[in-house]
């Protein structure tokens, strides 16, 4: 008599999905949605030329431009050579192939990881693949999400399939009441702190407890984002009734009886209670407070008004050295110049209303550069809509066009060489922001105090 052993969340969606079991090799993994973009797709595309191959399945297949996009002016031509190049060569494949686009201009446009949600094409059970790391994002509406490199791009538009190995499974729950003034983003930059930047090494993680079931999805969305930070292959969250409310009525959702229907089936998509993980960590939510990094990975970060910790080892010495601070001081009193509030991680409707709540009748200090770049077209016009972005421009804050902006340096958004600054984004490495500049992780409520101030300051004074 064969005993039936509990299933995770992760094992239904991975199971559901495999071709094929290779013995003692890979699973053939189908791939339900592949999101492309102009930056990781071009290569991609020439191999199936020289091989003469097709598009499997163009309709799987959906596309967008953000990364190398200016946030100014994107009405006229991209005046920097390879970026025009690339988002040209994204419009002609897409045109050959029959896929769908949304391109500049395109009232759907915006970074990948926030259109795909906001549209409705992101659900729970599917497996979802892009040519960026921050693909786990999807992961927070109970799907399996992840990045994947050039070589595999193509794979996919050949045989809307890959070579995969399972990957093992982590569990990470936090349970409690938050601290004031923490967001979705400091939870997710406390685990990181914690586990560190190789703790999730080989895992896909479930996030599971009192705080996500109780958080938004844009929130969770946050917390998924960043799951790569920590290494791991993903991040998921269960569907729940958030989840639904959230997609019910999307341009690509399900409609009628057939939402109902497909609710049905995703009722079932949670770990069950005999599930067995492969490792797991407990948190207290008490334990939380807004968040601040200090070095140049996402994992050397600390409550805001804590110290910089000592360290013997090399590369944390080095990197104070290039961040210019010194063990044993504090952020608060740090003077900033420029302010960062965007990227896939922090760039959707709830961030910005945390924003303009906190900045509305006060002015921008003096000396800071304040940039708020919406996720999508269906954000920016959300702003206006509801007034915010009078609120920013009278508070002194700039308000750009949809795209990656100044999250990284593939484009006209970057922060000059020795500045710091404090970004709503998901990494802090050397250069991420642009040659020499230096980065400050934080939620956009810290991030909108620090604006105003002109320095960091105790948020919870």
């Amino acid at each position: 008599m064969s005993i039936k052993i509990g299933k995770t969340l992760f094992d239904k969606v991975w199971d559901n999905h495999v071709v094929e079991s290779i013995k003692d090799g890979p699973d053939i993994f189908f791939i339900d949605k592949h999101l492309i973009h102009e930056v990781t797709s071009p290569q991609a595309f020439d191999e199936l030329k020289e091989k003469n191959l097709e598009v499997f399945d163009p309709k799987r297949v959906l596309a967008t431009v953000d990364h190398n996009v200016p946030t100014l002016n994107q009405h006229l031509p991209i005046e920097d050579d390879l970026s025009r190049n690339q988002v040209e060569k994204l419009k002609s494949n897409c045109f050959e192939n029959n896929i769908e686009l949304f391109g500049l201009g395109n009232p759907n446009q915006g970074i990948v990881h926030v259109i795909g949600p906001e549209l409705g094409i992101t659900q729970p059970g599917m497996t979802i693949v892009c040519g960026d790391s921050h693909t786990s994002t999807h992961g927070a509406f109970g799907a399996i999400a992840f990045g994947i490199g050039t070589s595999q791009v193509a794979q996919v538009l050949a045989s809307q399939c890959l070579l995969l190995n399972k990957p093992k499974k982590m569990r990470v729950n936090v349970n409690g009441k938050l601290n004031k003034n923490v967001t979705p983003k400091d939870v997710i930059l406390y685990i990181i702190s914690k586990l560190g930047t190789d703790g999730g090494t080989g895992y896909f993680v479930e996030y599971s407890g009192d705080i996500f079931s109780e958080m938004s999805m844009e929130g969770r969305m946050t917390v998924c984002n960043m799951s790569i930070e920590m290494g791991a292959r993903g991040g998921m969250i269960a569907p729940d009734k958030v989840t639904y409310e959230y997609l019910e009525g999307k341009p690509y959702a399900p409609k009628g009886d057939l939402f109902n229907n497909k609710v049905d089936e995703w009722e079932n998509l949670k770990s069950d209670s005999d599930a067995k993980f492969d490792k797991e960590y407990f948190f207290e939510a008490e334990e939380i407070f807004p968040m601040l990094t200090y070095g140049t990975n996402p994992g050397m970060g600390i409550k805001y008004s804590d110290l910089i910790p000592k360290s013997d080892n090399k590369s944390d010495i080095k990197s104070l050295d290039y961040m210019g601070f010194k063990s044993g001081e504090s952020l608060i009193g740090k003077k900033i110049n420029y302010v960062f509030i965007g990227s896939c991680t922090n760039s959707r409707i709830e961030d910005f209303r945390i924003v303009a709540d906190y900045i509305k009748d006060k002015k921008k200090a003096k000396n800071v550069n304040a940039l708020i770049v919406p996720g999508s077209q269906n954000v920016l016009n959300e702003i206006r809509k509801e007034g915010l972005d009078k609120i920013f421009m009278s508070s002194g804050f700039e308000i750009r066009q949809p795209g990656c902006s100044a999250c990284l340096a593939m484009n006209d958004d970057k922060i000059p060489p020795g500045e710091i600054c404090v970004s709503t984004s998901n990494r802090n490495f050397e250069g991420r922001q642009g040659p020499g500049s230096r980065t400050i992780l934080s939620s956009p409520l810290m991030a909108a105090a620090t604006a105003v101030n002109g320095k960091i300051i105790d948020i919870n004074e």
